[in-house]
């Protein structure tokens, strides 16, 4: 029996990478919500700007700006999704392990990308 490779990890293990994933949460909580109060701003502003010729400048380069914030919220709310599912899988036990191999995915990985499904060696195959 002891040196068969661990199919799951531990309590303790468990809770170090719940740790991590809570942390990243609520930095992607808190960075979202700031995403769409500076974005909802952005919506309101353009009363206080009275000057004519610098307004279409501007105009431009502010789309631009709410198009990468708008593409960063998208983001930030996927990455969020995969987090939550990520503590599902801890609740339910099967965090950790991956979905191609079954096997378990090394501390490294998981400590980098702690939503990750997938081993290295899965993630390269798919290239």
């Amino acid at each position: 029996m002891g040196n068969e490779e661990k199919q799951r990890y531990s309590a303790e293990e468990l809770k170090e990478f719940e740790q991590i994933i809570l942390e990243k949460l609520e930095d992607s909580r808190s960075e979202l919500t700031y995403l769409r109060e500076t974005l909802s701003k952005k919506n309101d502003s353009g009363t206080d700007k009275t000057s004519g010729n610098s307004k279409v400048m501007e105009d431009g380069a502010e789309t631009a700006e709410k198009e990468n914030m708008n593409q960063l919220a998208v983001r930030l709310q996927k990455f969020i999704g995969s987090l939550e599912k990520a503590l599902m899988r801890i609740k339910n036990g099967t965090y950790g392990v991956c979905v191609e191999s079954g096997k378990l995915i090394s501390k490294e990985r998981l400590r980098l990308v702690p939503h990750t499904q997938h081993s290295i060696e899965a993630k390269l195959k798919q290239r």
